[in-house]
């Protein structure tokens, strides 16, 4: 126990791997790393600055003295300057290069990309394999047929597989989202004071073409191909909310597909991975409560709510920029990273093709068997007619006989006796065996198993194809 507050994505959600990339040194090198390419870009193209300054700048870019660094904040209440100082003092021959014709958006704002770039590489490779393992169990399951609802209410029936494809593919849809914010993210690059980029005006004596090549080194180096056209002092916040806005899309994803196993599980047809000295209650020893989608949903609740703070941020900005984002954003866009990072990792832990999902395949079949009498309904009507039947006298009988039902089931909590009621019936002229026949589960699931493997063939593969993955899930190291 300590006596000051951690964030629960440290101690108890996020992964190391996504911690890091919103740590103290993420940060603080990778300022060092843009001001190592401002040197060597401003050096190339003919200022002042020498090939040993730029060496001397890159042998100091991990040795980050915070000490030193809260000093100089404390004392110029500048966390940028604050740090200017600090490399300067570990490079005294290159202290007078650092940060040349700069401001402090330069090192912020493009490290910021830097780390939501890193962050959502990080959160794609998790997505693919998340989609990797739902198809594994959709194709297992393909043709497994299971109750479907609407309103929650028994309609038709579905298979266990279909089912997931339901999940996968929103799944997938995210994942088309996330790609396309990366690939339109840009570096904010150089732009200068107000985004005019007046400094290196000076600093180039006019010469537009240098300012320009000066940008497209420094993005080079750090792994862009553009910057932003235009911009005030900050690149538009705008960024941050459709980053965010990709982020909550997964989570609401991920809240749907732990809704419904946590549904799944108080029907005990599908169940979460419980371990062996699990606890699921402290009360209540037997219970087995699905705790790892219930943290899947709460987590979820907390992303969908915090992309509301990048979109106010983008509309409250003034002008060329003002500094109430940065409190805001240096809260908010590195939680909704963290938080789908735990999402994910749980769903990677649910979804695990060999201890994953737990499938009781004779409840399912047992919940099937208690509707299917009366979704069958239809079918025996039209058996009837084909022997001669008249369609809406028998359509009454198989009212009035399914009202009786329902109350022996309802009621007086019997099995459904609809089967039996309509074989006593001469108006079907139809034997049990003839009803066992038409009431199997598997003339009842339409194209489930057609839809399954073209959904993997024609969806799933290409993207899996796409990210290197074939069907070795070890390949996917998360």
């Amino acid at each position: 126990m300590t006596n000051s507050y951690e964030s629960p994505f440290c101690t108890r959600y996020a992964s190391k791997e996504m911690q890091y990339i919103f740590s103290a040194d993420k940060k603080f090198t990778t300022w060092r790393r843009l001001w190592v390419a401002l040197a060597r870009a401003e050096m190339k193209l003919g200022l002042p600055v020498t090939a040993e300054q730029v060496a001397e700048l890159e042998a100091h870019i991990e040795d980050v003295d915070y000490g030193k660094a809260a000093e100089y904040e404390k004392k110029f209440r500048h966390d940028v300057m604050a740090h200017v100082h600090t490399y300067g003092d570990a490079c005294p021959g290159a202290a007078g290069v650092i940060h040349l014709g700069a401001t402090s958006c330069y090192v912020g704002d493009n490290t910021d990309v830097i780390i939501m770039r890193d962050a959502m590489q990080v959160v794609k490779r998790k997505l693919v394999k998340v989609i990797y393992q739902l198809s594994v169990f959709a194709d297992k399951y393909k043709a497994m047929p299971c109750l479907a609802y609407t309103h929650l209410q028994p309609a038709q029936l579905t298979t266990v597989g279909k089912r997931a494809t339901l999940w996968c593919n929103e799944l997938l849809m995210d994942l088309e989202d996330l790609d396309f914010q990366m690939s339109r993210l840009k570096l904010l690059g150089s732009k200068g004071t107000t985004g005019t980029q007046a400094s290196f005006m000076e600093l180039f004596h006019g010469d537009t073409d240098k300012i320009k090549e000066l940008e497209k080194l420094i993005a080079e180096e750090m792994g862009f191909d553009a910057v932003v056209p235009v911009s005030g002092q900050t690149y538009s916040r705008k960024v941050d909310f459709a980053v965010c806005q990709a982020l909550a899309a997964i989570a609401q994803s991920a809240m749907k597909f732990g809704n419904d196993i946590r549904l799944l599980q108080s029907f005990k047809e599908i169940e979460e991975p419980f371990e062996k000295t699990q606890i699921g209650s402290s009360a209540m020893a037997y219970k087995r409560n699905p705790m790892r989608d219930e943290r899947i949903c709460s987590l979820a609740r907390y992303v969908m709510v915090d992309v509301l703070n990048p979109a106010f941020t983008a509309g409250t900005q003034w002008f060329e920029r003002t500094l109430d984002d940065s409190a805001n954003k240096r809260i908010s866009v590195a939680e909704a990273f963290l938080g789908v990072d735990a999402i994910l990792n749980i769903m990677l832990n649910v979804t695990d093709p060999d201890n994953g999902l737990v499938v009781y395949d004779k409840i399912i079949r047992r919940r099937v068997m208690a509707e299917l009498p009366f979704m069958a309904t239809e079918n025996v009507i039209m058996d009837a007619c084909e022997k001669g039947g008249d369609r809406q006298e028998l359509h009454e009988h198989i009212r009035k006989l399914s009202m009786i039902a329902g109350e022996h089931v309802k009621k007086d909590g019997l099995d459904n006796d609809l089967a039996d009621l309509i074989a006593a019936d001469p108006i079907f002229k139809v034997t049990r065996e003839e009803l066992a026949a038409i009431m199997k589960p598997e003339n009842y699931i339409g194209r489930c198993p057609q839809q399954v493997d073209e959904f993997i063939a024609n969806c799933v593969k290409p993207v899996l194809d796409e990210n290197g993955v074939s069907d070795d899930v070890a390949e996917i190291n998360v």
